[in-house]
């Protein structure tokens, strides 16, 4: 088989398989569902079968353009989107997505309109602010929304969920996790016993989960970067048991030169706007390869040792080669390993190529 063209990501999907088992495994035994997040990887259905293969309850993703795809590769399972849907795209969620994540009664109203057209029934799940200050419903308000959501047509009220750790770094605890939980028993109290999912978060609940902790009412995580790359959000740590290299990148040299490592000339912005510094007076072995910003996270790419990441442009990556350990030249190919923020945006770009790698079995 004819390997893929460099730049390319290789996707191991045995060790993707352990990891979406490993977790599933440990969190059922603690009461929780996982649901696995395809956004990263724009609903590849290599990784998709092998999650469902692996035991994952159903999909989630952000983007209603994923969902779609993974329709049109004849996926078959439950698919959440969840981000609070676009008032543009309500036809779509309701066609496409089996619930959705919602905060705002505007668009559950016309959800519950565009519900009623396709003669379905649309299930949602309301978001609730427990402090990361990203979407969510404030706790106070929670019960009015509830009781007009349970009053639409063609809406089937199923739970509600919060999300902390993107946007301001909060951690799920005992404290805003008692407070979901709090919350879905509340509901049940003034409603009767509606509430179905209790979606406590993502990858950064991990800790949390499997401390020991009482977990209460929780019953689902939404599962990405855990998944893909075997490390949790808050400390960027490598989970026990997991594997951290299932996905690496795979960049090519396409200039090798010895170069001052100080630049020289009148200075002003870079192309990305940074001002670089001065004072290096070395003469060092720099290769570039091709790879940029366009491509990739360059912050987030982590070089074999050795190699050195001095700075990016939108289709070159600059590396220093410091000691590396075999021979480097012009057509060298060269294993990078990503965090979250790289694999998303190398899996988004067109211009690098996918190689799953399995393993036959004697």
């Amino acid at each position: 088989m004819t390997c893929a063209p460099a730049p390319r990501l290789e996707i191991d999907l045995v060790k993707l398989s352990h990891n979406a088992g490993t977790l599933v495994s440990q969190l059922f035994e603690r009461g929780i569902s996982v649901t696995g997040v395809t956004k990263a990887t724009l609903g590849l259905p290599e990784i998709v079968n092998t999650w469902l293969q692996a035991g994952v309850s159903g999909l989630g993703d952000s983007r209603v353009e994923n969902i779609e795809a993974m329709r049109g590769s004849q996926i078959d399972a439950s698919m959440t989107l969840i981000r609070t849907p676009m008032l543009s795209q309500v036809e779509k969620v309701v066609a496409l997505a089996n619930i959705s994540f919602n905060t705002e009664m505007k668009v559950i109203r016309e959800l519950s309109n565009a519900a009623k057209k396709a003669n379905s029934i649309h299930k949602v799940v309301l978001m609730v602010e427990l402090g990361d200050l990203r979407e969510g419903i404030m706790p106070s308000l929670l019960k009015d929304s509830v009781r007009e959501v349970c009053g639409l047509s063609n809406i089937s009220f199923v739970g509600i969920g919060a999300n902390l750790a993107c946007r301001s770094g909060v951690s799920p605890d005992q404290r805003n996790m008692g407070e979901l939980s709090a919350l879905a028993n509340s509901i049940d109290s003034d409603f009767g016993p509606i509430v179905e999912i209790v979606s406590g978060g993502n990858s950064a609940n991990l800790e949390w989960a499997l401390s020991g902790a009482d977990t209460g009412r929780i019953n689902n995580l939404r599962l990405g970067e855990a998944l893909l790359l075997g490390c949790e959000p808050l400390h960027r740590k490598a989970i026990k048991g997991l594997y951290i290299d299932a996905i690496s990148l795979v960049g090519e040299v396409i200039e090798l030169k010895e170069k001052p490592a100080q630049s020289w000339g009148k200075v002003g912005q870079a192309a990305f706007g940074e001002v670089k510094s001065h004072g290096d007076q070395r003469t060092i072995t720099q290769a570039i390869f091709a790879l940029g910003r366009q491509d990739i996270d360059p912050d987030g790419l982590i070089p074999p040792p050795g190699l050195k990441i001095l700075a990016a442009s939108s289709d070159h990556l600059i590396v220093e080669v410091e000691d590396y350990f075999e021979e480097i030249k012009v057509g060298s190919e060269v294993c990078f390993q990503l965090n979250y923020s790289a694999l998303l945006r190398a899996m988004t770009s067109p211009f690098i190529a996918k190689k799953f790698k399995t393993y036959k079995k004697d």
